[in-house]
């Protein structure tokens, strides 16, 4: 495995790749591996010739009062475990060379990147937009890997490919879980014990919605209620069932929709979500039945 810190020896790189035949896939993160990357890059390992993990905080996706000075960084370790999951090189530009002197061009997905965390961190979405951008231009990715805990990031990546004729595929990745529910995040390790005690209020209201739209509930405020009254204990920032796609709000669920939560717990800041279609909801249940009646 190699570390490639330029765009230019990266942009070489992967056109050295290419030339030989290969397929190239990005498993973009901002370091502090956890399962959920590794879930990421083995999906890469086993469905692309050639495996990039970027490493790079990101400053343009925090705001001056958020963490980016105390963001975990363990490169080395992380450097470590793409290596022993077979990845092919690890891109850790700076971010003086992310954005030089001078920089002024930025990247927007209008609508999608406006709710939900949009509310609250105006800026994100811009800052995610561009450092993808960035990252696609300088590893020249045949697929790009992305966790679906990150609901909302997924949808506005995924537009963005969509409107600017990247010719990406992007893949997202279901949300890797500790054993008592709570999603994976390098944040996490912010959280004390009591801390994080409570924040298994988060999966738990996620999970009691889930039960309830597979029950046949429909109707979204009655289920955003619980999802609230069962994180009461927690500062919440936002609980809302919106359009997959379109992240519009919903007041009935008839298509396939995403509930997503933000919530703040001492100094750490979590989101999660799940997503429900109740067409496969409908045609897991009629499988089910048949396969009972056989």
């Amino acid at each position: 495995m190699i570390v490639i810190r330029s765009q230019a020896e990266m942009r070489q790189w992967s056109r050295e790749q290419r030339a030989r035949g290969k397929t190239v896939g990005l498993v973009p993160t901002m370091g502090a591996l956890h399962a959920g990357h590794a879930s990421l890059i083995e999906a890469s390992v086993s469905r692309d010739d050639t495996t990039v993990v970027s490493i790079f905080v990101n400053p343009a996706q925090f705001a001056p009062h958020e963490d980016y000075d105390s963001y975990p960084r363990t490169f080395q370790s992380d450097c470590e475990t793409v290596e022993s999951l077979g990845g092919a090189a690890v891109y850790a530009p700076t971010a003086k060379a992310m954005y030089g002197r001078d920089y002024a061009t930025y990247i927007e997905v209008e609508r999608l990147q406006e709710g939900l965390c949009g509310g609250t961190r105006p800026h994100f979405f811009r800052g995610v937009a561009t450092v993808v951008t960035k990252l696609f231009n300088s590893v020249l990715p045949d697929r790009a890997y992305f966790g679906q805990k990150d609901g909302q990031q997924v949808a506005v990546i995924r537009r963005m490919v969509r409107d600017l004729d990247f010719g990406i595929e992007i893949v997202a990745l279901p949300t890797v879980r500790e054993k008592d529910g709570l999603a994976l995040s390098s944040r996490n390790e912010y959280l004390s014990p009591s801390e994080r005690a409570r924040a298994l209020c988060i999966s738990r209201a996620l999970f009691a919605a889930r039960d309830m739209l597979e029950a046949g509930e429909r109707d979204a405020g009655r289920i955003v209620s619980e999802v609230k009254n069962v994180m009461k204990d927690v500062e919440i920032d936002y609980a809302a069932i919106v359009d997959a796609d379109e992240l519009t709000p919903v007041e009935r669920i008839e298509g396939r929709v995403m509930l997503a939560v933000a919530a703040q717990i001492g100094n750490t800041r979590l989101i999660d979500n799940i997503q429900f279609d109740p067409q496969e909801a409908r045609a897991s249940t009629q499988e089910r039945a048949r396969s009972s009646g056989a």
